[in-house]
């Protein structure tokens, strides 16, 4: 059921002839008979400074819904609220299943990647001695001389890099996976 229009000064309803009604930007209405009674850009009932808008079935929709029976708004705006609540749940779903794939692949990677580390722990390669060291007290080129000592016996002369197995014993590898990521 649509609010009944009428008249807020003379409280006429609209007959045939239909005499034009007008909103205030206060929010008040009036026939056409009566705004022109009044003093122009002037509320009647309010008597504050307004603009006035002719009512009629060209009038913007957001106007006509202040007439309309709010069981019709209802109707009206569940709907589009709807399809509005559809429309972002499938772009969650859309988004969170892209981040999941993403996480399945990087977990992938990490449990791959562990296992070769596994496997290269597991493997002893022969330790290679260098003939030219000057002291025999540390094998580990990447320790750091002790006070004591001196700075320039802590140091290999080695023409290539440490082998793997010496790069292997001073890493630390957590083959358990994390509590926070799901297996």
């Amino acid at each position: 059921m649509a609010v009944p229009v009428f008249c807020n000064s003379c409280l006429c309803e609209p007959r045939n002839p239909t005499p034009l009604f007008s909103l205030t930007s206060c929010g008040h209405v009036f026939c056409e008979i009566c705004l022109q009674k009044g003093k122009k850009d002037e509320c009647l009932i309010c008597k504050t400074a307004c603009r006035t808008l002719v009512l009629s079935k060209e009038t913007s929709p957001d106007i006509q819904s202040l007439f309309m029976g709010v069981e019709v708004l209802c109707k009206k705006y569940s709907k589009e609220i709807s399809q509005v609540s559809e429309f972002q749940e499938k772009h969650r779903k859309h988004l969170l299943a892209y981040h999941k794939q993403k996480i399945a692949k990087l977990e992938e990677s990490l449990k791959k990647v562990t296992q070769q580390m596994q496997q290269i722990q597991c493997m002893k390669l022969p330790e290679k001695t260098t003939p030219l060291q000057f002291s025999s007290a540390s094998r580990n080129p990447f320790s750091i001389p002790s006070r004591k000592q001196n700075v320039s016996s802590s140091y290999y002369l080695h023409s290539s890099r440490p082998s793997t197995s010496e790069t292997m014993e001073a890493m630390e590898i957590d083959p358990v996976p994390s509590p926070m990521r799901k297996v």
